[in-house]
């Protein structure tokens, strides 16, 4: 089984959403890194862009399949995770650990669009 960790919200499209404030972190869970294989390239939006909730805002590809990654809320991007576009593969390493962006949240009530770590193994049966 993936490890889900309890203080995230995660999305149907198996990205996960860490929310400081009005902030959003913003990666993939374990079960898609794992789904995914070895990742060999993350692409991502820049930091400015305005994402609207589960529009494309990237794509993250491995030996064997390529994903668009899905914003889990909509938002102006603050921060893109540099290292991860570097060297992708970290994200198979702890796909907690090292996330793809962050955002300033735009609708918090966009949230309750997600679910918790309980309803999202549910999701992986």
């Amino acid at each position: 089984m993936s490890k889900v960790l309890e203080n995230l919200l995660y999305s149907k499209t198996h990205e996960w959403c860490l929310v400081d404030g009005d902030v959003a972190t913003i990666g993939i869970s374990d079960y898609a890194q794992d789904s995914l294989g070895s990742i060999v390239y993350v692409e991502t939006a820049e930091v400015g862009d305005e994402l609207s909730q589960f529009e494309e805002f990237g794509a993250i590809e491995s030996v064997k399949a390529a994903s668009d990654l899905v914003a889990p809320v909509s938002g102006e991007v603050i921060e893109v995770n540099q290292d991860v576009i570097d060297n992708p593969e970290l994200i198979n390493e702890d796909p907690y650990l090292h996330w793809i962006l962050k955002l300033r949240i735009s609708s918090p009530d966009e949230l309750k669009e997600l679910v918790d770590a309980k309803s999202y193994q549910e999701l992986q049966k």
